[in-house]
This record gives C-alpha cells, structure tokens and sequence, in this order.
C-alpha cells in the first residue's frame, strides 16, 4: 500500500509498505530519517518516540498505515517545529513547502555542520549544555517528550518532567543529567530575551 503523511512539515509518500509496517520501519528504512531509534520494538524504552498529530507515541507500535493523512514530528524536525512555535517559520500543515528538507534532514547533526547558522532546537541545546547525551540512543525519544512537555508545560515541575519522561529508558546515566536538561530548557524559555546575552 501507499502511505502519505506529513513529515517535519514536508509531505512524504512511502510505496509498497506492507500489512503491520510500523511507522519507525517507514521513517527510518524508506524516508531516511533514522533519528528515531530501533531499540525493544516493544514501547517499553522510548527510544523511537515521535509526536504524531502533536502526541508523543512510540513509533515501533504505530503501524504506518494509522499514520495515513497525518502530521509527523520527528527528532530531526525539532528546530524547524521549535522555530514555528516561536512564530520563525512555516508551522506544521501550512500550505506551501516548509519544514525539514528531507536531505537536509538525512545529513543531520546534533551541532550544525560548519559555515550553517542553523540553530538547535531549545530542548537539543540544552541537552548539550548539561551533558544530558551520552551514546545518544536514548537521546532522541528523550528530545521529543521533553519538547512536547515544554510546549505544553512551559515551566514543569520536577514531577512534570519525570512524569512526562517516564516512558523513556537510559542505560548510560542516573537520569540527573536529563533532567538539568529539560531545567535548563525551561529556565531558558522563562528569561526574556534581553536577559539572554547578558
């Protein structure tokens, strides 16, 4: 079957994805997004979330037809979606080609690549601020949650966030790190951006 969905606010179409293909499957193998981690297949480590219709959701359970029509947030389309929140681009399901450029989205790294003055997603760079990655494969399911609380909790409490991380596994630290990350984020957002450089 064809799916089509909307992808870091880019439409994408993925042909001959069979019976109970799952979304990780589609955006990893045939988009070329493989941000999203392949780890329990289960939804028990978090590792492959992405937001589908604004939601966090482990994409492993996602078969990619339910994804038919939809909107997609993957980790590499976190600073272009931050960058529309924050009223500096295309916002997700407007008309006309915004978002991530599925090439660009493929050469992705976690600092931009030199001579680019692409900037991180608040949430990335503040994980990078804090030393929150480590081997990185749990680091992407972690950005995604945490972007979606921010969006919709702009100042957690620490419940909030381990709350809203619970879903997510990492075998590399005791957590402390990651959470001074999603601190930092929040924190971050609250000052104005006067406060900022100085």
């Amino acid at each position: 079957m064809r799916v089509n969905i909307t992808v870091n606010g880019r439409p994408q179409q993925a042909d001959d994805v069979w019976e109970g293909e799952s979304l990780l499957h589609v955006l990893r193998e045939r988009l070329g997004l493989p941000g999203s981690k392949n780890a329990c297949e289960q939804g028990e480590c978090g590792s492959c979330t992405v937001r589908l219709d604004g939601v966090p959701v482990c994409s492993c359970l996602v078969a990619a037809g339910q994804a038919e029509g939809r909107e997609v947030v993957t980790v590499e389309g976190l600073a272009d979606f931050a960058a529309a929140r924050a009223g500096r681009g295309c916002a997700p399901g407007a008309p006309g080609v915004c978002g991530t450029d599925p090439d660009a989205a493929r050469r992705w790294q976690a600092r931009p690549a030199p001579g680019t003055d692409a900037p991180l997603a608040p949430v990335q760079q503040a994980f990078i601020d804090a030393g929150a990655v480590q081997c990185g494969f749990c680091t992407p399911g972690l950005l995604v949650a945490a972007d979606e609380l921010l969006e919709r909790h702009p100042e957690p409490s620490d419940a909030d966030i381990r709350e809203a991380l619970s879903g997510n596994l990492c075998r590399c630290t005791g957590y402390e790190k990651i959470l001074d990350a999603v601190r930092l984020a929040a924190a971050r957002a609250a000052t104005p951006t006067a406060e900022k450089g100085a």
